[in-house]
């Protein structure tokens, strides 16, 4: 598959790599999140990837299926699968493909491969996007599944806004924000990655359960063809949204130790493989059943079409509450990283307990404020999805191969690098339209603040 030694360096990356670190240099890379400590086992790896990959995409793949229609739906589903396991596998490989030298952020890759400069310009911004546009939809997410929770559990009970239960969700994060690194949140994400399974079983369980229902419809929703078109676009992008850990899978990977001898790509790759087959677990059947149960009348989140049993459902909304605390915390940590490194590095402030206190709470209340204001759940998924889970997730890895690597032209691994380069593009130009149209849609019937 062109896994050969790169033809050549970039000459800024090997400066960097020749240069020795002063021990003020190695003293801030020992406090930073994503360096600080590297005695993770590879089942880290398997329930970081997990927490990252399976949250609200998951819940939104039944009404991405009711969009796209059976045959496109369950082709996209396949074939996002594929690729995006592809892609990972060529991250995971990646990250110490220079000897001696770890790639430990997705933008020092980046760097490695375009230059220094250039290699930032084109990451740092694509993945700050992914990172706090997930963190602002699980922050809605957390919010609706707390109401839902409330709601299911007392129907007679006084309507609260949903603004206060985004609040109340991230009231948990101006704790939990403050753990230091990656493996200090291992028990929060291990909880997250079992609450993940958990729910998307009682997802498909219960509509398994309930059955199809009566007068069910699998045709297009939309009555005319502009609608109908638009909201395929919309779906391409729910499915790339749940298919996002490629943005944290370096910063989960450089927490693994690494001797040349027992290489950390290889607890890493297995670590990936488990939560692959977990990610099939959950997505495949939740999207095919919950379509199956409720045709094109499903909610975008399956767990509002199913109302009973009751008991049942309210348990699900709270794995899901559980769930996006953990994923939450897995998409901050490389914005924390970054964040601190920058009033560290280049403004010269000093690492501490009072610098993350601030920078982090900061952060944990910019995302609440987002998300209470435009809870658009549907259309966030849409628009993210493709304006920035698309490049990140479907085909820079394979940018970055081709530009390292070499591949023989029309050889195999040039081949499928190009595929995916294509149907990623396609992807990054589509379906931010017609999340941005269902946004604007949403958006005319709202209060804000509600």
């Amino acid at each position: 598959m062109g896994t050969v030694a790169p033809a050549r360096e970039t000459p800024s990356t090997t400066n960097n790599t020749n240069r020795p670190k002063s021990e003020k240099e190695k003293a801030i890379e020992e406090w930073l999140p994503i360096t600080s400590s590297r005695n993770a086992k590879w089942w880290y790896s398997a329930f970081h990837n997990v927490t990252a990959m399976v949250g609200a995409g998951v819940l939104g793949l039944p009404y991405a299926l009711s969009e796209l229609g059976w045959g496109p739906g369950i082709t996209v589903l396949i074939l996002s699968w594929i690729i995006t396991l592809y892609t990972l596998w060529q991250m995971v490989e990646m990250h110490e493909m220079v000897p001696g030298k770890r790639f430990d952020r997705y933008h020092e890759l980046g760097q490695h491969a375009f230059g220094e400069r250039l290699g930032l310009w084109i990451v740092v911004p694509q993945q700050l996007i992914v990172e706090i546009g997930v963190c602002i939809v699980y922050m809605v997410t957390g919010g609706k599944s707390l109401k839902k929770f409330h709601d299911t559990v007392c129907p007679d009970c006084k309507n609260i806004k949903v603004t206060y239960f985004i609040m109340i969700f991230a009231s948990v994060h101006f704790v939990l924000s403050q753990l230091p690194n990656f493996n200090s949140i291992s028990g929060i994400s291990l909880a997250a990655a079992v609450m993940s399974l958990s729910y998307s079983t009682i997802a498909w369980g219960a509509s398994v359960d309930k059955g199809k229902q009566e007068g069910v419809e699998y045709g297009y929703k939309s009555h005319s063809t502009a609608g109908t078109i638009f909201n395929f676009f919309s779906a391409l992008g729910d499915v790339a949204f749940a298919y996002a850990g490629h943005n944290v899978v370096l910063e989960i990977q450089a927490t693994i130790p690494s001797t040349p001898e027992k290489p950390s790509k290889k607890p890493m790759w297995r670590g990936v493989l488990i939560a692959y087959i977990v990610v099939a677990l959950c997505y495949f059947p939740v999207a095919l059943v919950g379509f199956w149960a409720f045709g094109n009348s499903v909610e975008d989140d399956i767990l509002i079409s199913l109302q009973k049993p009751r008991w049942l459902i309210a348990t699900a909304n709270m794995m899901v509450v559980i769930h996006v605390i953990g994923s939450y915390q897995i998409y901050a940590m490389p914005v924390f990283d970054m964040a601190e490194t920058v009033l560290v590095k280049k403004l010269h402030f000093p690492p501490g307990i009072v610098l993350r206190l601030i920078a982090r709470s900061t952060y944990v209340a910019i995302t609440m404020f987002l998300g209470m204001t435009f809870p658009f759940f549907s259309g966030l998924l849409g628009f993210f999805g493709g304006f920035a889970f698309a490049p990140t997730t479907y085909f820079l890895p394979c940018v970055m191969w081709l530009s390292l690597y070499k591949p023989r032209k029309y050889s195999l691994s040039w081949i499928a690098n190009w595929i995916c380069i294509v149907l990623g593009v396609l992807l990054m130009v589509l379906s931010p339209i017609g999340g941005l149209r269902q946004i604007i849609l949403q958006a005319k019937t709202y209060k804000f603040y509600s």
